[in-house]
């Protein structure tokens, strides 16, 4: 059963991690003391569930969670440095540190160690996710003791809404561009004033003017979506900030 420790500090070890091609040692008092942080912790880097949905959504929360306390979002596997850093570089998760658990010492002293020999694994870490102040547990969401790989409450949604269940959250933007569009940068310009972070779409790098009048109905930049809803060029995006 995996155990509940909320209320207790957090295991004290220390990490090798590899930074600018030179080896670095990071203690747990170094990353917790003094600082509010969200830990998420998952099986692997570069396995599905957590490429496609555990990191990202804590990546694009990231400005969020800041914004409510949150001093740093440390996700955290038992897998080696290397492997970490360049699952970091392919998630483009430059808003995460991505913590090397190599040897499972953290997660065995948080209790979550348990054994994924069925998947050629070895031993790793149960997916789970904390909210730590200065170095002590208040809130631990830990999956559903089940076999695979639950993933139904340690997501950022459910860490963002224990934290602040009033906060709005950002929606997903999308926003087309192409060099030297002055409508373009008007478009950026309103969504950074709102305060909106958002996608940047280039024409030209893998994305034509017939793929984006395909999606869009027109052919020109920018175009903006949010949400899935097609909001159109400049000053149709003036208008909608405006509602």
């Amino acid at each position: 059963m995996l155990e509940n420790i909320e209320g207790k500090k957090i295991p004290q070890v220390t990490f090798s991690t590899r930074n600018n091609e030179q080896w670095q040692k990071i203690t747990s008092e170094e990353i917790f003391k003094n600082k509010t942080v969200v830990v998420f912790s998952l099986p692997g880097a570069f396995t599905p569930t957590c490429s496609s949905t555990h990191l990202p959504r804590y990546n694009e929360l990231a400005s969020t969670f800041a914004k409510n306390g949150v001093d740093e979002i440390v996700c955290l596997s038992v897998n080696d440095t290397f492997v970490m850093n360049a699952w970091a570089q392919h998630q483009e998760a430059d808003k995460i540190r991505l913590l090397p658990d190599g040897n499972g010492e953290f997660t065995d002293g948080m209790g979550m160690l348990v054994d994924k020999n069925d998947l050629g694994f070895g031993k790793r870490s149960w997916r789970y996710s904390m909210l730590v102040k200065d170095g002590v547990i208040e809130k631990m969401f830990i999956e559903p003791d089940v076999p695979g790989d639950p993933f139904e409450v340690s997501d950022a949604d459910t860490m963002l809404d224990y934290i602040n269940p009033s906060q709005i959250k950002p929606q997903a933007i999308s926003l087309f561009t192409k060099p030297g569009c002055p409508f373009c940068e008007k478009a950026k310009r309103l969504l950074k004033e709102h305060d909106f972070n958002f996608e940047e779409i280039t024409l030209g790098q893998g994305i034509t003017s017939t793929s984006l009048k395909a999606m869009s109905g027109r052919d020109t930049v920018p175009q903006v979506f949010i949400a899935g809803e097609h909001i159109g060029g400049s000053d149709d995006l003036e208008l909608y900030l405006k509602k």
